[in-house]
């Protein structure tokens, strides 16, 4: 089990994504390592919704501000300002504004996990939507 989700295993399913919809991609980013790895999160904020991030004190010491996100009312996650290792974390900082068409705002069910408050939206053709098995 991963982290980020609650799935043993998962496999592709079909049908339109929707919010809270499990989506795997791959994802290149230098915190996911050298080499692309495909990744599991949960659709979160979709097209048209209102992703707001505000920039809050940060309860870390030494860190300056966290990113909050939300989706229209609902709270999403906080940001962290660096990994479980140490390494830094540049968050989003994303305002108040509409996901745009063909876009997707990732969540993860864990709170540390590294998903679009790190990498920022992704694009639905991207994301291949997965059912839970076990």
């Amino acid at each position: 089990m991963s982290p980020s989700i609650d799935a043993w295993a998962l496999r592709p399913a079909p049908g339109e994504i929707r919010r809270g919809d499990l989506v795997s991609f791959t994802l290149s980013h230098p915190i996911a390592g050298p080499r692309p790895v495909s990744v599991t999160k949960r659709a979160l904020c979709l097209p048209g919704e209102m992703l707001r991030s505000v920039e809050r004190p940060s309860r870390t010491p030494g860190a300056m501000f966290d990113g909050w996100y939300y989706c229209g009312p609902r709270f999403l996650a906080i940001s962290r300002p660096a990994t479980h290792d140490g390494r830094s974390l540049a968050h989003l900082q994303w305002g108040e504004r509409a996901v745009p068409a063909g876009f997707v705002y990732l969540g993860s069910d864990h709170p540390d996990g590294f998903d679009s408050r790190y990498f920022g939206l992704v694009p639905i053709a991207r994301l291949t939507r997965m059912e839970k098995i076990l």
